[in-house]
């Protein structure tokens, strides 16, 4: 199982340049905005087409923890590839709207299925769009689709849906210097489930704002699961290769 827990975890790895200069961060008084406003800002964020990084992913529950090395390769609202290694490969992945699929070299065995697995691993369900953003420093869930209260809180705009989902409820915290997400949090009280994503710093590089590491916090009664995603290089724009193929004689298996 431990095999399964390092794609799981190199399924939300992303991270950015060392090289580039950090973002900065909000000061002083918070102007008042309306939550339109907010919106609209945050949307405009500019994105790469192609993204080619490389990770440290540590990840830690109740009974273990473990850490390991993330290659990833996106092509927006495209595909997501991936490969974990610890000395050696530990599995390839690629992820596409419509699917998830992973082989591992180690084990001999494969997997093809939906996001079923991320909604185990997190508590919540949650889609490729919704795992891009995540990754991206991009609300979860889209903002326009209900109208958004906001508040100033933290020194950040606190935006949340004027009627709230009937399964959880959901926060953005906008950092006001860039627009992008400080932090979002989804909480299902009746289930004592709570997600939490946290986005400490961005860096900038070539005109693009992309967290810089990234710390995600589920949480279900009495389990936890800690994920942090720290930088080893990256960059954008760039031409990739993204081989992909299930050896024959592998073992399917579900998870």
């Amino acid at each position: 199982m431990k095999l399964y827990r390092y794609l799981l975890v190199g399924l939300l790895a992303f991270a950015s340049c060392k090289s580039s200069k950090t973002a900065t961060e909000g000061t002083g008084v918070v102007e008042e905005m309306s939550s339109k406003k907010i919106i609209r800002k945050h949307n405009n964020n500019k994105f790469p087409k192609t993204i080619d990084a490389k990770l440290k992913v540590n990840y830690k529950d109740a009974k273990e923890s473990l850490g390991f090395s993330v290659k990833m390769k996106m092509v927006k609202d495209e595909v997501i590839w991936l490969k974990g290694t610890k000395i050696i490969t530990i599995f390839k992945a690629k992820i596409t709207p419509e699917k998830v699929s992973f082989y591992s070299p180690y084990k001999k065995n494969y997997f093809e299925g939906d996001f079923a697995m991320l909604k185990k691993l997190l508590g919540v369900d949650i889609n490729f769009t919704q795992l891009q953003n995540l990754l991206l420093g991009q609300a979860i869930y889209n903002l326009k689709k209900t109208k958004q209260e906001v508040e100033i809180a933290d020194n950040a705009y606190k935006l949340f849906p004027k009627n709230q989902l009937s399964l959880f409820d959901i926060f953005y915290h906008i950092n006001p210097a860039h627009f992008k997400v400080d932090k979002q949090y989804v909480v299902n009280s009746l289930k004592n489930q709570r997600l939490d994503v946290f986005y400490p710093s961005y860096i900038e590089k070539n005109d693009y704002l992309y967290p810089e590491k990234i710390q995600i916090k589920a949480k279900e009664k009495n389990k936890f699961t800690n994920i942090d995603l720290n930088l080893r290089s990256v960059e954008f724009n760039k031409k990739l290769v993204m081989p992909f193929k299930i050896p024959s004689g592998y073992k399917e298996i579900e998870l």
